[in-house]
C-alpha cells in the first residue's frame, strides 16, 4: 500500500530496521524505502512474515458470504447476503419479530374464556395469528426498515434497502400488499365472529395507523425514546391480545388496563433494539433512550420496564385472590432476572439478542399465566 504526501523534492533512504522480538534477538528485515519525488512523497511499507501482518477487523455486525442463512431469514443480524428477492423480502418482514404478535392472539383467545378445541375456533385463531404476524408485523418492519434507511446506511449499510438488494417500488409495493392484507384479513374475521361492530377491522386499522406514525414523519414517534417504545410495546402486546379476545369474546375494562399496563414490559423489550443503533440514531437525531441517557442508564430503565411491570401483574393477581397465578408468575420472573445480570446487565450491545434469546420465553410464558388467571 502506498501514501502519497505532497512535498518538495528530497531524497531519503534508509539501510535497515531492527526490531527486537519477544526472546530479545534482533531480526533485520528487508529495507524499508522512502523516496520523496517532484512534490509526492511515496512510502512503501517492507514485506513482512504473514504472521505479522495486521488485518482490519470487520465489525461484529458486518455480513459475510459465511452469514447465516438462518439469520436472513429471519431478518436479524449477521444474515449473510442474499439476492434471492423472496428471501430479501421475507428478509425486511423479520419473521424473529412475529412470535410475540402471534402469542398476543394465543393469550386473547385464553382470557376469552370462550375458546374451543375445535376446528373452526383453531382456524379462527390461525387466521388471527396470520393477519397480527405476517401480515401487520411485516408491513410495520417494512416500513420502518423503509424510513429508517438512512439511519441503517450509517449502522448496517448492507441491510437490503441501504443496499439496493432491492428497489423502491418493490418494497413500497410490499408495504401495501401486507397492509391491505392484514387489513382483508380482519374484516372476514369480523364477519366469521358475527361482529356488529367491525371491533377487529378497526383495531388493525389503528395498530397500522399507529405503525405508521411510528416510523415516518412528521411525527415519528420513534424519535422520542419514551413515546416510541412505549408505543411499540403496546402494538405487540396490547393489539394482539385484544384481537384474540374481541374474536372470541367481549373486550373489558379490566383486561384493556391490564394489557396497558403489559405494554410497559413490552417498552423495556423495544429499549433492548435501540443499544445496536446508538451510532445512527445519534447522526440522525433521535433521542433513544440509550443516546439520550447513555448505555449503562439505558439498560437499567429497560430491565426495570420489564421487572417492575411483571412485579405489579403478580401483585394485581394476588390482590384479586389468584394466588396460584401470582405465584406462578414470579417462578417466571427470577430466571429473567438471572439473565439480566448474566448477559444484558454486562453488555447490552454485545449480548442483546442471547439475552432474548434465553429471557423473552418466560416473559411471554408470564403473559399466559396472566390470560389464564384472568380467564377464571
Amino acid at each position: 500500500m502506498a501514501t502519497v504526501l505532497n512535498l518538495s523534492s528530497v531524497r531519503v533512504s534508509s539501510k535497515g530496521v531492527s526490531r527486537l522480538s519477544n526472546t530479545s534477538s534482533s531480526l533485520f528485515r528487508q529495507p524499508n524505502s522512502i523516496s520523496f519525488t517532484r512534490r509526492k512523497l511515496i512510502i512503501r511499507a517492507s514485506e513482512t512474515n504473514a504472521k505479522d501482518e495486521v488485518k482490519s477487523k470487520a465489525p461484529d455486525n458486518a455480513p459475510s458470504k459465511e452469514g447465516s442463512s438462518i439469520n436472513q431469514i429471519l431478518g436479524i443480524k449477521g444474515a449473510s447476503q442474499e439476492t434471492n428477492k423472496l428471501k430479501i423480502r421475507v428478509q425486511l418482514m423479520k419473521p424473529v419479530t412475529w412470535p410475540p404478535l402471534i402469542w398476543g392472539v394465543v393469550c386473547g383467545a385464553a382470557a376469552s374464556g370462550n375458546f374451543h378445541w375445535g376446528v373452526e375456533d383453531v382456524a379462527k385463531s390461525v387466521l388471527c395469528m396470520l393477519m397480527s404476524g405476517p401480515c401487520l408485523t411485516g408491513y410495520t418492519q417494512t416500513i420502518n426498515d423503509w424510513y429508517d434507511r438512512d439511519i441503517d446506511a450509517i449502522n448496517e449499510p448492507y441491510r437490503p434497502i441501504p443496499s439496493g438488494a432491492i428497489s423502491e417500488s418493490e418494497v413500497i409495493t410490499q408495504i401495501w400488499v401486507l397492509l391491505l392484507a392484514g387489513l382483508g384479513i380482519a374484516g372476514i374475521l369480523d364477519v366469521w365472529a358475527g361482529h356488529d361492530f367491525p371491533t377487529i377491522f378497526y383495531l388493525a386499522l389503528g395498530g397500522s395507523l399507529l405503525s405508521y406514525i411510528y416510523s415516518a414523519p412528521p411525527l415519528k414517534l420513534k424519535q422520542n425514546g419514551w413515546i416510541g417504545n412505549f408505543a411499540l410495546g403496546a402494538s405487540y402486546i396490547s393489539l394482539p391480545w385484544w384481537a384474540g379476545q374481541a374474536l372470541f369474546g367481549t373486550l373489558t375494562p379490566d383486561i384493556i388496563v391490564l394489557t396497558i399496563l403489559y405494554s410497559t414490559a413490552g417498552l423495556g423489550i423495544a429499549i433492548i433494539n435501540d443499544f445496536k443503533s446508538i451510532e445512527g440514531d445519534r447522526a440522525m437525531g433521535l433521542q433513544s433512550l440509550p443516546v439520550a441517557f447513555g448505555v449503562d442508564a439505558a439498560k437499567w430503565i429497560c430491565v426495570g420496564a420489564i421487572d417492575v411491570t411483571q412485579l405489579s401483574v403478580a401483585g394485581y393477581l394476588l390482590y384479586a385472590g389468584k394466588l396460584y397465578y401470582a405465584l406462578a408468575l414470579l417462578g417466571l420472573i427470577i430466571p429473567q432476572v438471572v439473565f439480566q445480570f448474566q448477559y444484558f446487565l454486562k453488555d447490552p450491545i454485545k449480548y442483546d439478542v442471547k439475552y432474548q434469546a434465553s429471557a423473552q420465553p418466560f416473559l411471554v410464558l408470564g403473559l399466559l399465566v396472566t390470560a389464564l388467571a384472568t380467564s377464571h
